[in-house]
């Protein structure tokens, strides 16, 4: 029987919103929290979509922040699946502030976060491989064997 396959650009979505004053941090700038569950449901999307079952987040690699989010401006998160597993997937997420009015875009960072499939009866469950369509799939997809090989080697070490 043949392994099904898919193209990471199959699983990719955009999510875009305007950051509100209810958003804010005590600095004035919108708040890390908000912008990491946008993470999450950005990744989940991308994850639900290439194994169009239901999922939940198993990891999150460490998070920089590389440039504080202003009130107003949009933040565009745009993801995809990295890597597959059995029954986990990574998801790579992008994360890019616009100033609506000025057109000027910072990006502010990128995350991996790990999601596993989930049957009706909420136990994990395979998803399918992933299959480059380009060489810079084929990057991203050595990459994110890397990331989960050295997750693994943590996880079996006890390092979290």
């Amino acid at each position: 029987m043949e392994v099904l396959k898919k193209f990471p650009s199959a699983s990719r979505i955009s999510l875009a919103q305007v950051m509100q004053p209810e958003h804010a941090n005590t600095q004035g700038n919108v708040h890390g929290g908000w912008i990491m569950k946008l993470v999450d449901e950005a990744g989940a999307l991308a994850c639900m979509r290439h194994a169009q079952r239901r999922v939940v987040t198993v990891a999150v690699d460490r998070m920089v922040f590389r440039s504080p989010i202003q009130i107003g401006h949009l933040v565009i998160l745009t993801a995809e699946v990295s890597y597959t597993g059995r029954t986990s997937m990574e998801a790579e997420v992008q994360v890019i502030a616009e100033n609506s009015i000025t057109g000027v875009r910072t990006h502010t960072n990128t995350a991996y976060l790990v999601y596993v499939a989930l049957d009706d009866k909420g136990s994990p469950t395979t998803v399918p491989g992933l299959a480059a369509e380009n060489e810079e799939d084929e990057q991203r997809i050595e990459e994110g064997k890397k990331r989960q090989a050295e997750r693994l080697k943590n996880a079996k070490a006890g390092v979290e």
